[in-house]
């Protein structure tokens, strides 16, 4: 209960300050390259399989991860060492993992990366660690990089005799520059004469905005919306140019159109956030909480010294149902965000009564924005 209050206590007050600290900012145009990224100019998923030795006991239980026994007894064959057919391997110190990492565009063979190693079987903690080569490959299957080193994990734990303790996470670690580039991944910025930018968010208004500023930098006719997300740009074709023009492109200035009236609703932890141009319409709100509590109580009754009876455990259940009367609040238009969090807080309920509350609103037709659950 006393989390329940600091929580609502905390959003409340934050709530209150949002709309002060938005007032005090200036209004600031955004750069183009904050707003869009060049096509083709993008990043490439990679991953791979691996196993970690050096483990301090903390590996997994080989009899319930066969593939962990099967990679090594695979990676011994091919460095020359044969086990004697229906070896059973008891492995304490050895952990299979999955190896994820992301190559930047134009990255070049040689270039260091990081990577990030996870436990895929049942081992305690990769604490301390050391992963072995390993190939990390890209959707066509092919490999793009080699990782290896020693893992960095960002907890601790111990345990003895049935207790434990643990600080973060133990199954997860990174490497950095753990994996080095070996092939390149060809990235065109553009084709002839146009390159494209692909804004982040689908918005007409700023598209239209970025066509403007461009052609007037660079010229009438340099730019031209192909839709809501994609400008299209004309570009020297020249490689070096061409970089050089890109890089006064992204170094423009837009004055972005107000954004759509957003609620973003988090029903797992009861978060509610909403941007400026949220506003209301009059409506009267009711709520009330109904509480149900039961508890239960075991009853053990034994028969006596002499007696022939038997022990009898029973069960006694008490049930409390409280409900709290709502009362009915009248909320006045909100123009601004600073009227809508005021005539929120003067309902008076908790983060979670409000996820039900906006959702009302809203298809009540008072809350004008649109809501997303995520």
């Amino acid at each position: 209960m006393i989390q329940s209050i600091r929580f609502f206590s905390a959003w409340r007050l934050a709530l209150a300050l949002a709309p002060a600290l938005l007032c005090a900012l200036p209004a600031q145009a955004e750069r183009v390259k904050d707003l869009a990224s060049i096509q083709g100019v993008r990043n490439n998923q990679l991953s791979g399989y691996g196993i970690v030795v050096g483990l301090d006991g903390t590996g997994d239980q080989t009899t319930q991860t066969p593939f962990t026994v099967q990679s090594i007894a695979s990676m011994l064959m091919q460095m020359g060492v044969n086990l004697p057919p229906g070896q059973q391997l008891q492995l304490k110190n050895v952990a299979a993992v999955m190896v994820t990492s992301v190559l930047p565009p134009f990255a070049q063979p040689g270039q260091e990366i990081d990577i990030t190693v996870s436990s895929i079987g049942n081992a305690k903690s990769l604490r301390g660690g050391t992963l072995l080569m390993a190939p990390l490959k890209g959707a066509d299957n092919r490999v793009y990089a080699i990782a290896q080193g020693n893992l960095v994990v960002g907890g601790a734990g111990a345990s003895a005799n049935g207790s434990k303790t643990q600080i973060n996470h133990l199954l997860a670690g990174r490497i950095s520059g753990g994996a080095t580039v070996e092939r390149e991944v060809p990235s065109a910025l553009g084709q002839g004469d146009f390159i494209a930018l692909e804004l982040t968010r689908t918005d007409f208004a700023n598209a239209t905005r970025m066509v403007t500023a461009i052609n007037r930098r660079f010229g009438d006719g340099a730019a031209m919306a192909q839709n809501g997300r994609v400008v299209r740009v004309h570009a020297p074709q020249e490689e070096s140019a061409r970089v050089a023009f890109i890089a006064a492109l992204e170094e423009l200035d837009i004055v972005t159109a107000r954004a759509a009236a957003r609620v973003i609703i988090n029903a797992r932890t009861g978060s509610v956030v909403m941007n400026q141009a949220v506003t209301l319409e009059p409506c009267a709100i009711a709520h009330g909480s109904l509480s149900v509590v039961i508890s239960t109580t075991p009853v053990i009754s034994q028969p006596n010294s002499f007696g022939q009876g038997q022990t009898v455990s029973t069960a006694k259940s008490d049930i409390n149902i409280k409900k709290e009367d709502g009362r009915l609040i009248a909320l006045e238009a909100g123009a601004t965000l600073a009227d809508v969090v005021k005539a929120l807080n003067a309902v008076g309920v908790t983060p979670q009564d409000l996820l039900v509350i906006l959702q009302a609103m809203k298809a009540a037709g008072s809350l004008r924005a649109e809501l997303e659950i995520i």
